[in-house]
């Protein structure tokens, strides 16, 4: 079988690609619409099979970036993500998300009708448009939502500087 290159809708939330073969080979679970797919199995440079499953290591997060006159605001979705499983590294131009989403109940592959969602780690490094004073940064979470507002440097600007006096 040709190797394929996972989508990027793939690689976020594990689903295995449709595989186009005879109707009568497939077999639809008791009350769904569409077959279940077991990942295919590949052989590692050790020779032993290793599911695709297994091989993703990390998923990618969604986010948006957008900037308001003063800031440089990155949302990304996080439901079911504590935010202690959640670290926000920022440096001037760039802004790294990382987390991981724990399955509270594992149950067997066969047991799912759909197994879209992502568990584990996932991360996400996003180059900012305009440099950022990352000492300034404020971040929230709520309803799911990790929000993270970054004040931009102010490069044009004048900053006035208070000069202090020491009596003798």
């Amino acid at each position: 079988m040709i190797n394929e290159k996972q989508s990027f809708f793939e690689k976020l939330t594990g689903a295995a690609p449709y595989n186009d073969t005879p109707a009568e080979n497939k077999q639809l679970p008791e009350g769904g619409d569409a077959p279940l797919e077991k990942p295919e199995e590949t052989p590692s440079a050790d020779g032993e099979n290793v599911s695709e499953e297994k091989t993703t290591e990390e998923g990618q997060l969604t986010v948006d970036v957008y900037q308001t006159p003063t800031h440089i605001v990155v949302q990304a979705p996080m439901a079911g993500v504590k935010p202690e499983d959640v670290d926000v590294s920022i440096n001037n131009d760039m802004i790294t998300i990382r987390g991981k989403r724990h399955q509270k109940n594992e149950m067997g592959g066969d047991d799912y009708y759909y197994r879209e969602l992502f568990w584990g780690p996932f991360s996400r490094s996003v180059l900012m448009p305009d440099e950022v004073d990352s000492n300034r940064t404020e971040a929230s979470f709520k309803n799911g939502l990790l929000t993270v507002k970054m004040p931009k440097v102010n490069k044009d600007g004048v900053h006035q500087v208070k000069i202090q006096t020491k009596e003798v």
